[in-house]
């Protein structure tokens, strides 16, 4: 599986839909995917993926830039339910289907979002390689060189594969993704109750060696013992190559007031790496500014863009968590004749 920064051929998102997940929010929901769509759209072609029936709808929150094609679909996680393309050897694409059962059945239904990474890659003619293991995109971070990264509290968690042990799983992931070293973080943040602790809200890769990892300086929150405990792992363990890694550190999660008086966090950690730029939810927090200098660093080569947060986090996620890269091709000449 290539890193998130290997050249990308597009994006996808998935338009929201379950309307009892947003309640007020809604259609500031639709507002923030466009608002990402539109970012994103800048430095490569996005395709939203929306219900029968919605893609006037789509057209017109994100304009001409991005394409829209009609998918039935239960949810707009398309992070989590969607393809993971892998490269073989000489270039060439496939993806695997892994088995998605909604987060432990946490929202129903999602029979559509099971059977939507067959249904897009028949549409984009990319091969499938379905796997039985349940496994959502943003319970892993990969390097591209061999290492991946997740957390215990997901991808353990009973709910997912429990006639699975933990070596069953590292040898799925090492065979359907080509890694050779799995490592394991305790945890993911603690307000991610939807997805039992994704890495992609705590931890990320932003080049072979390097991480940005979520820390939490007060001691009073419940993330303080959990972001210490990750960033211990992260200083002991080395990659696939033998690297120790660099550790880049964010600030802790910035906390915002809805109107309705519900309490979000954003996660800056949960970006998106798009072809010369970086997207990054923001949350209107005086953390912003710090969070976006911390990843300019990470990528001096990329433009970092930031765009509103705190209704898709109210959701459950962020950037990340609303987009899916499909890496581009490398077929060598001869093959491409």
């Amino acid at each position: 599986m290539p890193a998130e920064w290997a050249p990308h051929e597009r994006c996808l998102m998935a338009w929201p839909t379950r309307e009892s997940l947003w309640g007020p929010y809604f259609e500031e929901a639709k507002a923030e995917y466009a608002a990402t769509a539109n970012a994103i759209s800048a430095f490569e072609p996005v395709l939203m993926i929306t219900n029968p029936g919605q893609a006037d709808e789509v057209r017109a929150a994100c304009g001409s830039a991005v394409e829209v094609v009609e998918l039935a679909i239960d949810d707009s996680w398309i992070r989590d339910s969607g393809p993971l393309v892998v490269l073989d050897q000489a270039g060439r694409r496939s993806a695997v289907d892994f088995g998605f059962n909604s987060w432990g059945e946490r929202f129903l239904p999602f029979d559509q979002d099971a059977t939507i990474t067959a249904r897009v890659l028949e549409t984009l003619g990319i091969e499938r390689i379905p796997s039985d293991m349940i496994l959502e995109g943003g319970a892993i971070t990969v390097d591209g060189e061999g290492t991946l990264i997740t957390t215990e509290q997901c991808l353990l968690n009973p709910n997912r594969n429990p006639s699975m042990s933990r070596e069953d799983i590292e040898n799925e992931l090492k065979t359907r993704l080509g890694v050779s070293k799995v490592i394991w973080l305790p945890y993911g943040g603690y307000d991610d109750a939807h997805t039992d602790g994704h890495v992609d809200g705590v931890c990320t890769y932003v080049r072979p060696g390097v991480v940005i990892a979520q820390t939490c300086e007060d001691p009073e929150l419940p993330d303080f013992e959990r972001m210490a405990a990750n960033l211990k792992v992260l200083r002991e363990s080395t990659d696939a190559a033998g690297r120790p890694f660099e550790i880049l550190e964010l600030p802790q999660f910035p906390y915002q007031t809805l109107p309705d008086g519900t309490e979000t966090m954003v996660a800056y950690a949960n970006f998106y790496v798009a072809n010369g730029g970086v997207i990054v939810p923001i949350a209107g927090h005086e953390l912003d500014d710090q969070a976006l200098a911390t990843l300019r660093v990470a990528f001096p080569d990329r433009e970092v863009v930031g765009v509103p947060g705190n209704i898709v986090a109210y959701g459950g996620g962020g950037v990340h968590c609303i987009t899916q890269q499909i890496p581009a091709a490398h077929l060598t000449q001869e093959e491409n004749l």
